[in-house]
């Protein structure tokens, strides 16, 4: 107590009497500086701070984190919040600053964008509170290691979960097809009414009854749709931040929720070396949970795909006529006759669809004005690999092998777009 006296003594008297005018302005300075202190500091709980996360995170979406400030204080009081991002974002720099009022709430939200599948842990939530005279900060911290896991994109999956069923699907940019013909799943023998088409005239039923009577039929339904996903090396191409294996895998979370509200059965597998993460064509209330925690586990092993293991396994384990999504790329017509032969095998006994990319940063070139020999050659070689891709689609149609040459962002909505074209013409 006595050295705390003489301190104060020190301050008070011979230190301005020292330094003169100086003095008494550090005396001043020194004051404001101890009010700050108490101001801050004597209130043991000043603020609470909330991060607000969502369960998961959705895979190449925007995701919005909140943060909520209570504010104890009974003034005004400036926050720095530092939130110590997941490392998979590189973020080191992140800080948001804000003026919240006296005994008052706010709340914060920004937004963090995946680009890979994973656990995501936040660190720790710093608060700086900033004093009324902006000469101390106090620090609180917040939710310790919060753990999210990241799964393929749910977003989409919300977005275009009504387009099956609904009237106006040309707003998302899905075709409207005629019908062509009938399915071929019989319902009933029924009377002819005025408006029936007489080529589903039965004859031997018409005789029978001596009154004309039609086959009536029906769409048909439950069937088979698996989604194929070539995790080898040539899927781990990058797009936007995202490779194209996460790209399949957000269309084939999308594709099988409208699949199952289209009654049929939606099953997937992921294969290189071997055939892996496999789920079995189904419709049950269950299926689409079970698919999204395989799409979760799908890592690409940075292999040549072995398409000989793909047929092999498709003879086997798909016995009933089914319609193959395969989600491929192919660079060159050369990449393709190397895999033609069972990718043929494969349409023999299933309507097989490939889809693959086009090359974004290619069509940046070509579509550029050249200005360089360099610029020159490097056009042409961009227009050669462009026009390749084409002669593909040609060569899978020869052989009556769908195909969807689509650029990643529009994956999701061209794949929807054939599976319900394919639907709507009744070829499976």
């Amino acid at each position: 107590m006595l050295i705390s006296v003489g301190i104060l003594y020190c301050i008070a008297f011979i230190f301005p009497a020292l330094l003169g005018a100086a003095g008494y302005l550090l005396l001043i300075l020194i004051a404001f500086v101890l009010m700050d202190i108490l101001i801050l500091f004597l209130a043991k709980n000043g603020i609470e701070g909330t991060r607000i996360a969502p369960e998961k995170l959705s895979n190449g979406d925007e995701n919005a984190i909140g943060i909520n400030i209570k504010n104890y204080y009974t003034f005004p009081i400036g926050v720095k919040i530092i939130d110590e991002i997941p490392e998979q974002f590189q973020l080191r720099n992140f800080e948001i600053k804000r003026q919240i009022k006296a005994s008052s709430q706010d709340d914060i939200q920004y937004y963090l964008r995946p680009t890979e599948r994973g656990e995501y842990t936040f660190g720790n939530l710093n608060i700086y509170v900033i004093s009324p005279l902006k000469l101390i900060s106090r620090r609180f911290t917040f939710n310790n290691n919060q753990m999210v896991p990241t799964y393929p994109s749910y977003i989409q999956l919300r977005k275009y979960d009504l387009m099956a069923f609904s009237n106006n699907l040309f707003q998302y940019g899905v075709k409207k097809i005629r019908r062509i013909g009938h399915t071929m799943e019989f319902e009933q023998i029924k009377e002819y009414v005025q408006g029936d088409d007489i080529r589903t005239l039965n004859w031997k039923a018409t005789a029978k009854k001596n009154s004309l009577m039609v086959n009536q039929f029906q769409d048909e339904k439950s069937q088979s749709i698996y989604m194929a996903i070539d995790k080898g090396r040539v899927m781990k191409m990058p797009f936007n931040g995202l490779s194209l294996l996460d790209y399949a895998i957000n269309a084939t979370l999308v594709l099988s929720n409208v699949i199952l509200k289209k009654q049929d059965k939606a099953g997937m597998f992921a294969f290189s070396k071997k055939v892996e993460n496999r789920v079995v064509a189904e419709k049950r209330s269950s299926q689409m949970q079970q698919i999204l925690e395989s799409l979760y586990n799908i890592k690409t092993d940075f292999f040549e795909s072995d398409y000989s293991r793909l047929y092999a396994d498709v003879k086997k384990n798909i016995n009933q006529r089914s319609l193959i999504i395969l989600y491929t790329n192919f660079e060159t017509l050369d990449s393709l006759h190397r895999q033609l032969p069972y990718l043929k095998g494969i349409a023999k006994s299933h309507l097989l669809v490939v889809v693959f990319f086009q090359n974004t940063e290619l069509n940046e070139i070509i579509n550029s004005k050249a200005v360089t020999i360099q610029e020159v050659y490097d056009k042409v070689i961009a227009e050669k690999f462009a026009f390749e891709k084409r002669l593909i689609v040609n060569e899978l149609k020869k052989y009556g092998i769908y195909s969807v040459l689509t650029q990643p962002e529009n994956l999701t909505l061209d794949t929807i777009n054939k599976y319900l074209e394919i639907k709507a013409r009744g070829i499976l």
